[in-house]
């Protein structure tokens, strides 16, 4: 009778260490889903440093008459009057970006 009791146990044993191991929700899932889990922890870091900058960018913007005209002049070429637009141009094949400029009055 106890050697019947002893090998059900065993292969309870058994059972219970091949669902740990392979089952559903087993370690390897459970590993798997921890990566998961930090790999979106990460995503979201950047996400939000990204969500601070854009926030503070539009803050800028509505506030802020100085952010207003740069990004005019740095999107939309905004000259005002009385000053001189120089716009350099690099040679082909040159390392350093064309840029172009805009400096104070006449």
């Amino acid at each position: 009778m106890l050697r019947w009791v002893a090998l059900v146990l065993v292969l309870l044993l058994i059972a219970l260490q091949m669902k740990l191991w392979g089952g559903n929700g087993g370690v390897h899932e459970v590993q798997a889903l921890r990566a998961a889990v930090q790999k979106q922890g990460e995503d979201n870091d950047k996400l939000t440093q990204r969500n601070q900058a854009l926030g503070a960018d539009v803050d800028d913007l509505k506030h802020g008459e100085q952010a207003v005209e740069a990004r005019a002049r740095a999107e939309l070429g905004l000259i005002k009057p009385g000053e001189t637009f120089y716009q350099v141009v690099e040679k082909p094949g040159a390392q350093a970006p064309a840029s172009s400029t805009s400096s104070g009055g006449q």
